[in-house]
């Protein structure tokens, strides 16, 4: 009887107190100003990476998302866009057409979108000006090409009128990327630095790349040694191959397309006299696909993603101290 009395009463208050609605308008602040959205979107194009997955993850379907040659398919698809889009039982948007950075500004007219969204993107300001006689336009809040995995969520969500969706879905994925690197107590304390190879020289990620905030959120510790030798790039800065030891820190973390750049990379016999590169204390993250599923991570690509590349981190994490 009491467990009926309860349940009737958690009914009860559901319907005296709904869900609230996002009303609309809604204005959104941005690095080129505001945008007011009038009313709920009904035909969202997107522009830039990951917001495409931000719209699908909370459970509605662009009409018209970028091209992805880099980790994509033949069409220029992602993996886990695809599979999200099918989840829903929706058929797949619009491809844009490739432009590289400059928006295909006649194909997206022709979608007769009512929103764009550009929340991760590197448009100009006149870029925006043009978009925004086709449809309202949000762009990225400060910097191009810097908005977090987590901003790019909830802005989208708040001009899609799901602010409140945007902001549990964040929560969400906070939790999974503690729980996965929970799994790895060797992690905790563990320094990294982060590479790639780039026209002959070692590119280091600095500690305002996307990629160094998205472990360092994660909870392990950038190098010192890296901003030491940044001296204010704090984007990215090269060294020469034979100064890689001076990039001090328990793990090395590579990106490179294919096991074949990586082998001649990590075989080249300065580069193979790096402490970490003699140890094995090296994660190498491999393949365009996994690249682009965490560096930086989307709403969709980081469970597709993260396990794999904090498992590789860990990996190499105990190599170095065994």
């Amino acid at each position: 009887m009491f467990r009926r009395l309860v349940v009737a009463a958690a009914m009860l208050i559901a319907v005296i107190i709904p869900a609230a609605a996002q009303e609309f308008p809604v204005t959104i602040k941005h690095a080129y100003g505001e945008t007011t959205i009038p009313a709920k979107p009904q035909r969202i194009v997107t522009w830039g990476w990951s917001t495409q997955d931000a719209v699908i993850a909370l459970g509605e379907v662009p009409v018209g998302v970028p091209f992805f040659g880099y980790g994509g398919d033949g069409n220029g698809a992602l993996r886990w866009t695809k599979d999200a889009v099918a989840a829903l039982g929706a058929e797949f948007p619009s491809i844009l057409p490739d432009t590289g950075r400059e928006p295909p500004v006649e194909a997206i007219a022709a979608l007769k979108p009512d929103l764009i969204l550009a929340v991760y993107s590197g448009i100009s300001e006149e870029q925006y000006k043009v978009l925004s006689n086709i449809a309202p336009v949000v762009a990225f809040p400060e910097t191009p090409w810097d908005t977090s995995w987590q901003d790019t969520i909830t802005m989208s969500g708040e001009a899609m009128g799901k602010k409140a969706d945007a902001e549990a879905l964040v929560g969400e994925l906070e939790q999974f990327i503690k729980d996965e690197t929970a799994k790895y107590p060797e992690l905790a304390g563990a320094t990294f630095a982060t590479i790639a190879e780039w026209n002959g020289e070692i590119n280091v990620y600095g500690n305002l790349d996307s990629r160094v905030r998205f472990l360092v959120d994660a909870g392990l510790a950038s190098a010192p040694s890296v901003a030491e030798l940044a001296k204010g790039q704090d984007l990215f800065f090269t060294l020469s191959f034979e100064n890689l030891d001076q990039l001090t820190g328990d793990v090395l973390v590579s990106y490179f397309e294919t096991p074949e750049t990586a082998a001649a990379f990590f075989g080249n016999s300065v580069i193979a006299l790096a402490p970490q590169v003699t140890k094995g204390a090296v994660a190498r993250i491999v393949g365009a696909e996994l690249i682009n599923s965490v560096s930086p991570p989307s709403a969709l690509s980081l469970k597709w993603g993260y396990p794999q590349y904090i498992k590789l981190i860990a990996d190499a994490v105990r190599a170095g101290r065994d």
